[in-house]
């Protein structure tokens, strides 16, 4: 009789068989990857986070904007509104899709040292041509996917000056570069005497949170005159760096 285990063996060596090397190489690389942030006990991946934020501007441009937003929110996501904070599940009630979507695309991602949360930055354009900077914060799910929790923008001021371009002759071919990206992770123990978190609650309004392990944190403010203040911190070479800093005028 055949044991389980000899059919386990047979079954493994079938499929590795059936892989290429190349992805016999891959899948040892996502291994060893993974064996080293085990190591230095950390989970964090800023490659997923920015796949998320990839794909959730992909989804608004092919299915429109706020269905996007629908999809990717997590139950307990919050947006900005006059006064405050609201869920998006209020806020996008009975709207429809605009014509145009939004469209946008990360540029830095930060992620704490055991991956429950984690902030984007990135670059947006409005349909109207407004271009501008926005924050998302993601949260871990128990899927191990990632959701946003927290979005907010607003347009550069003053606007950059358009670029006028170079002509092309008619037989040119022209190929899209790709985003650069970068993604780091915070450190997983704080430095002695860091372990306080950098952010106080300021202003009528204010919304924040903190990855489980403490070493990442961010807050949205609601100021006086209407404005907001979007930080973000995370532990780094022995301290808080703050990696957000953006400021929102009344009425964006």
């Amino acid at each position: 009789m055949i044991s389980r285990a000899t059919i386990a063996i047979v079954m493994l060596a079938t499929l590795a068989a059936c892989t290429s090397p190349r992805q016999q190489q891959i899948n040892r690389e996502r291994r060893a990857a993974t064996q080293f942030l085990e190591r230095q006990g950390s989970i964090g991946d800023p490659g997923r986070v920015a796949a998320a934020d990839f794909a959730f501007a992909k989804m608004a441009r092919e299915e429109g904007t706020w269905t996007a937003f629908r999809a990717y929110a997590d139950g307990d996501a919050v947006m900005d509104v006059p006064g405050g904070f609201a869920p998006v599940s209020e806020v996008l009630a009975g709207l429809e899709d605009p014509a145009e979507p939004i469209r946008w695309a990360p540029t830095d991602v930060w992620s704490s040292c055991d991956g429950t949360l984690a902030v984007s930055l990135g670059r947006f354009i409005r349909p109207n041509g407004l271009v501008g900077d926005y924050v998302t914060v993601w949260e871990l799910q128990s899927d191990n996917s990632y959701q946003w929790i927290y979005d907010t923008g607003t347009p550069d001021d003053p606007q950059p000056v358009p670029d006028a371009g170079e002509e092309l002759p008619d037989n040119a071919i022209v190929v899209e570069g790709m985003t650069a990206i970068e993604g780091r992770i915070a450190d997983c123990q704080p430095a002695e005497g860091q372990s306080a978190l950098p952010l106080a609650v300021t202003g009528n309004a204010t919304r924040a949170s903190t990855s489980r392990d403490s070493s990442l944190t961010w807050q949205s403010s609601l100021n006086n005159d209407g404005s907001r203040h979007m930080r973000a911190y995370y532990l780094r070479d022995g301290g808080w760096q703050q990696v957000v800093d953006l400021e929102i005028p009344a009425g964006e």
